[in-house]
């Protein structure tokens, strides 16, 4: 008996009926009651920001091939008496190649020695004649008697002079018209005075003192910048005449008056604080020497071409020995 056929039928149906079966749906899972795992935040150090006044200069430095103590102390905004003594230098020719120097002052202080140099100019002495000098003794020939014993006598005292009165005007020496250049010269002079009298008694804020605010700084001579501030000029040039004014830019001490640096002529170096020099080039006369205090606004020179083809002023901003832009300190003259 074949018993296949009965068997097939019957397992179809159960098939089938378990294909027909719904599947259950998965269950639904409530996220909200789950716990809050927070993010996971990286550490990152505090940012410290560095101190705008930081002195950026180095501890020492390395004599090269060509360098000068006026130089290197330029370069770092140094006086250049101070660089000597605290390397113990007692000739300001000195140095050698590979010579370390330090550039701060030692602790303790240090043996002030004197220097010997050879390129400071000195300033011109003008020597005043009075008038009513004598020029006596004098030889004279004459016959001999009693009347010209007398006449001797007479012209031994020199030349009778009648004194003049104060109030007689119409003899005095006439009054020189100052050019324009010089009458702006002249204004700023009495402002800059002005203006430093008022700052006199401004405190120091920040460890830093009025002068070096921007509105404290003033140009050191009136006249046409004829070549501007670069990495290879270092300051600024301005166009004047010869014998024309040259200012203190702010009040400072001379550190430097001489012709020892190649390509400035004859130059001025004032330091005004820790932090700032300033320098004045190509001058046909210096009317300051090294040590002189000076305030802002005070003759310190007169124009001219030293060490230079043209007739100008050569004017350098040291911000702890490095060359700055003067016009982002000095505020521009209204014309």
């Amino acid at each position: 008996m074949n018993w296949q056929p009965y068997l097939i039928a019957p397992l179809a149906l159960l098939l089938g009926a378990c294909a027909s079966q719904p599947r259950p749906s998965a269950p639904i899972v409530d996220r909200s009651s789950q716990p809050v795992v927070a993010p996971v935040v990286a550490r990152t150090s505090p940012v410290v920001t560095p101190l705008v006044n930081a002195d950026p200069r180095p501890g020492s430095y390395v004599v090269k091939k060509g360098d000068t103590l006026y130089r290197i102390a330029l370069d770092h905004g140094l006086a250049y008496r101070d660089l000597a003594a605290w390397n113990n230098l007692g000739d300001i020719n000195g140095i050698k190649i590979d010579q370390t120097l330090r550039l701060t002052a030692p602790e303790g202080g240090v043996e002030i020695r004197p220097l010997k140099t050879d390129d400071v100019v000195k300033t011109e002495t003008k020597i005043e004649v009075k008038p009513d000098s004598k020029n006596y003794p004098k030889v004279v020939k004459v016959p001999y008697g009693a009347q010209s014993a007398s006449a001797v006598a007479a012209m031994s005292e020199g030349p009778v002079v009648a004194p003049k009165l104060q109030s007689d005007t119409s003899k005095l020496p006439p009054v020189v018209a100052r050019s324009a250049s010089e009458t702006r010269v002249a204004s700023a002079v009495k402002t800059s005075e002005k203006a430093s009298t008022n700052a006199s008694s401004a405190q120091v804020v920040g460890g830093n003192s009025a002068d070096e605010k921007q509105a404290d700084w003033a140009w050191p001579t009136v006249g046409k910048t004829v070549r501007g501030f670069s990495e290879e000029n270092r300051g600024i040039d301005i166009s004047g005449k010869i014998g024309q004014s040259v200012v203190a830019s702010a009040k400072g001490k001379v550190v430097y008056a001489g012709a020892g640096l190649r390509g400035y002529g004859k130059m001025i170096i004032l330091k005004h604080n820790q932090e700032f020099l300033t320098a004045y080039a190509n001058n046909s006369k210096l009317l300051v020497k090294e040590g002189d205090e000076v305030r802002k606004g005070e003759k310190i020179a007169e124009m001219g071409n030293s060490d230079s083809e043209q007739v100008k002023l050569h004017f350098e901003m040291r911000r702890f020995g490095k060359p700055v832009d003067p016009a982002k300190y000095i505020q521009a003259e209204k014309t």
